[in-house]
């Protein structure tokens, strides 16, 4: 009688599943242990991916960030060139008028010279 009881107990020389070692778990906890692992690298994952969507929303408020500061930048530079091209108008016509006025006192000190020398 203690033949057929050795063969079925577990880890028992002879046991289909357990030979030798520590007795096998039941099916149900060994599944419940499976699925609490893969619901812990699944809870991890979720984690991951709220950390990355949080990294992804605060790069495009950034990136929107920059792009503002970069067209207030734009607008200034444009502004910029065309207050800079006035300005060297303006300063072009300056020098232009006093050139010219130069070049009048200069043909009046000429007349002033010749006609004090030839005349």
């Amino acid at each position: 009688m203690s033949a057929p009881d050795a063969a079925a107990s577990p880890g028992a020389p002879g046991a289909p599943e357990g030979e030798g070692g520590a007795p096998a778990q039941p099916p149900n906890l060994t599944s419940n242990r499976r699925l609490q692992q893969t619901q812990a690298q699944v809870d991890e994952v979720v984690d991951i991916m709220r950390v990355n969507v949080d990294k992804v929303l605060e790069r495009d408020q950034k990136l929107s960030e920059l792009d503002d500061r970069a067209d207030a930048l734009q607008a200034g530079a444009s502004q910029f060139e065309s207050s800079a091209a006035k300005l060297k108008n303006k300063y072009w016509w300056k020098n232009m008028k006093m050139m010219i006025i130069m070049g009048i006192m200069g043909i009046i000190l000429l007349g002033i010279a010749f006609m004090y020398f030839y005349y």
